[in-house]
């Protein structure tokens, strides 16, 4: 049996980025660059101005005030887009527009609130700008410089910048392609409804939870259905997922030792290599790892908040390891209990909780309920994993304890504070 640590980085260490494939810029928002990008271009290409107002020499403005006011003719207006005729000689201003070279020179844009807005002359009224509002030659990029590093992953400032730099496509790694399977003669797929209504079934949550994160997280989910508890079906379904040529094989249920879980004995019967068979957690005990030929599965147990707990910190790390991230496991942070918990075994816990901000500026945490690993409605209403290390049995409110925040819910409030 694993320790949850170990299990992460066994796991993380059977994977690498994917080949490359190249996309087009708008559809590689949340992709990995698979090379550095260099700027053909030097950005700015002129010096501009940062203010719509009127380019000047510093020395001509120094000590400009309402009421000491100092009057330069405007020699020329450049709009955006435009570009100036000449130099900038000292004792006179020319009109820019933000975005506008200015002119050669110039080594101050005077904002057009600090005067009277002339036309033909100027009335400078506050010499605060005085060396300031110019936008340097080169100071975003050198043409030559690396814009971006490989390894990068892309949002949407680094679209700008390869937007700003050229390239109408890039080169990312692939995404991986995961096929989820799992099994129960209890389970249908939500069009068999009636059913569930009847009293006869339950739905196939996993499938449409693990496909969720599994996309969410960047990759490509094949869902092959499930299959009845039956050693000849799963080996079935398990073949088909392979014939498939997938990057991991991700299964729900079949993995504890009942007598209807057949996916550890279809595996075997196919040659699998078994890595590991359990974790010292709870939830997502009968968690598995191996690989069928050279492709890699991972086992996640059947409870639904099980698989998506293990899925989170087994499956998320390993597409983002295909993906081509460098950084694929949550971080935890610290956060101090608002309630007593209590633990009834010797196992890493991770409980579903509410964190949010205190005035201190730390962090607190309350459990979502009940933290049954059937109970699904306790996994939707927390924003956070609450990890109780196996030592500790009972930990008193207000002493703190580790956390994996899950998403950026517990730093958002109602009113936009600074």
């Amino acid at each position: 049996m694993q320790s949850v640590t170990e299990a992460a980085q066994r796991i993380s260490a059977a994977f690498a980025p994917l080949a490359t494939e190249r996309v087009p810029l708008r559809a590689a928002m949340g992709r990995v660059l698979a090379e550095a990008i260099k700027s053909p271009i030097t950005l700015p290409h002129w010096t501009n101005s940062a203010m719509d107002g009127y380019a000047v020499h510093a020395e001509d403005v120094r000590g400009a005030s309402a009421d000491a006011p100092i009057t330069l003719p405007v020699c020329e207006t450049v709009a955006a887009g435009a570009v100036p005729s000449r130099a900038l000689r000292a004792g006179e201003a020319m009109r820019v527009m933000t975005g506008a070279p200015v002119p050669e020179g110039a080594d101050t844009v005077i904002r057009v609130e600090d005067t009277d807005g002339g036309v033909s002359q100027v009335r400078i009224l506050l010499d605060r700008d005085a060396g300031k509002n110019l936008r340097q030659r080169g100071e975003d990029l050198r043409e030559g410089e690396i814009a971006l590093p490989a390894g990068m992953p892309i949002g949407a400032a680094q679209i700008g910048i390869l937007a700003s730099i050229g390239p109408q496509d890039v080169a990312v790694h692939r995404q991986p392609r995961v096929v989820i399977l799992g099994s129960g003669d209890e389970l249908v797929r939500i069009d068999q409804f009636d059913q569930v209504l009847a009293g006869r079934r339950i739905v196939s949550s996993n499938a449409y939870t693990i496909a969720a994160m599994i996309e969410a997280t960047g990759g490509e989910a094949i869902d092959l259905g499930h299959c009845e508890d039956t050693l000849p079906a799963m080996r079935a379904l398990l073949e088909k997922a392979v014939a498939l040529a997938p990057d991991l094989i991700v299964t729900t249920a079949g993995v504890s030792v009942g007598e209807f879980d057949h996916t550890r004995a279809a595996l075997e019967a196919m040659g699998a290599r078994m890595d590991f068979w359990k974790v010292r957690m709870r939830p997502g005990a009968p968690l598995g790892f191996g690989h069928l030929g050279a492709t890699p599965w991972i086992g996640l147990p059947g409870n639904p908040v099980s698989a998506m707990v293990t899925c989170d910190l087994f499956v998320r790390p390993a597409i983002r390891r295909m993906l081509g991230y460098t950084r694929v496991h949550r971080q935890p942070v610290r956060v101090q209990l608002d309630e007593p918990v209590t633990i009834h075994a010797k196992l890493t816990h991770f409980l579903r909780a509410i964190v949010s901000p205190r005035a201190d500026g730390g962090l607190s945490a309350r459990l979502t309920g009940p933290q049954g690993s059937s109970i699904l409605t306790s996994m939707s209403l927390a924003n956070a994993l609450l990890i109780v290390p196996e030592d500790r049995t009972t930990v008193a409110a207000g002493e703190s304890l580790a956390a994996f925040l899950l998403s950026d819910a517990a730093s958002m409030g109602e009113a936009f504070t600074l």
